[in-house]
């Protein structure tokens, strides 16, 4: 198993943004040092808790503080985009990393910025506009072609070349014919993970959702491959989770419900769940009651937590339960007092990782 980390990332609030985005930068550098390969950063316009709106101009500061981790949009909600300046940021973003970036794409689920832009999430137009968006891009990187290109989402105009004075639309990303693409999944037999099965991108689910969710994530990918004669890749499959390690596992489960883990469920990611009526999405058994799922019901069935030797049997069993996957995403907070989250992360990379296949 390989590890990633996942930012969305998750600050109150009222948080200064200058302040909590170097917060995450280091967090960052400390990962790269511990050994973690690749982090994705989130895309929100209108969530506080998630206050990074353009997480290319993070990625960008990030390429120059990291040498090795590649980073990822985590993700490009396209309904939130022009495709034309979409596909020349990422373009640029990608010749600037030079091989370190991924673009991850998604059809957002944040009701403050569908309403933003104009998206009703009822029609599920947002899914029709990613893939029309999505192909559009890469159009434009492979074979731009001049003339006017209309829906009822955007509106620009390709102009045609003129060689004496080296006017045309250039830009195309480093990597070829584009960066690597992933794709997230939140619900049962995701569609999004489907098109990620159908086109070979990295497959890649959220935190939220326990065993029996993740196994529909994996048979949408398989069942987008078979439709177009792919084969489905689990090594390539990102599974993300909420992990804290400390050395006994009784330490770890005060520091996570005294800490910021219990805080941020508490506060956001539960009422934002009851708000858009999608609590079923963490439980273990659909017939359970709302009112079952509490701090300790996640901590138990839900979050990553526990000594070495608990976690290790943990993501054993989450690996066995799906069938396997290849990497572990873990999911960023601010991980108050800094230096428990770097032994945590430590004693993941150095005493949990070496015991999981």
């Amino acid at each position: 198993m390989r590890l990633g980390y996942f930012a969305m990332p998750l600050h109150p609030p009222g948080a200064d943004p200058a302040r909590t985005m170097e917060e995450d930068l280091e967090q960052l550098v400390t990962l790269e040092r511990l050994g973690f390969e690749e982090a994705w950063i989130g895309e929100h316009f209108t969530a506080e808790w998630e206050n990074i709106p353009c997480p290319d101009l993070f990625i960008a500061r990030a390429l120059g503080a990291t040498r090795t981790m590649k980073l990822g949009t985590g993700v490009s909600c396209l309904p939130n985009h022009n495709p034309l300046m979409l596909a020349q940021r990422i373009a640029q973003l990608d010749q600037l990393a030079r091989g370190r970036f991924y673009w991850g794409v998604g059809s957002g689920g944040f009701p403050g910025d569908f309403e933003l832009f104009g998206i009703n999430p009822q029609t599920g137009e947002q899914r029709e506009i990613t893939r029309a968006a999505l192909d559009l891009i890469l159009d434009i990187w492979n074979n731009p072609k001049p003339g006017l290109y209309e829906s009822k989402y955007w509106r620009f105009r390709i102009p045609e070349p003129q060689k004496e004075i080296g006017l045309r639309l250039h830009l195309r990303p480093y990597q070829r014919p584009h960066p690597p693409i992933a794709v997230a999944g939140v619900t049962p037999k995701s569609e999004t993970l489907a098109l990620a099965g159908e086109r070979g991108y990295i497959p890649m689910s959220i935190n939220f959702v326990p065993a029996r969710i993740l196994a529909t994530h994996w048979d949408a990918v398989e069942a987008g491959a078979r439709r177009t004669g792919r084969r489905a890749d689990r090594a390539v499959w990102r599974i993300a989770r909420d992990v804290y390690v400390a050395e006994t596992t009784e330490q770890a489960r005060r520091d996570v419900l005294a800490g910021t883990l219990a805080r941020d469920w508490r506060e956001y990611f539960l009422p934002l769940l009851r708000k858009i009526k999608m609590l079923d999405l963490v439980k273990v058994d659909s017939a359970m009651p709302d009112s079952a799922v509490s701090l300790e019901y996640l901590l138990d069935h839900v979050w990553i937590v526990g000594d070495p030797d608990t976690v290790a049997e943990k993501l054993d069993r989450l690996g066995r339960d799906v069938g396997g996957f290849g990497m572990l995403l873990v999911i960023a907070h601010e991980w108050e007092p800094r230096e428990a989250w770097v032994r945590s992360m430590t004693l993941l990379t150095e005493r949990v990782l070496p015991r999981t296949p």
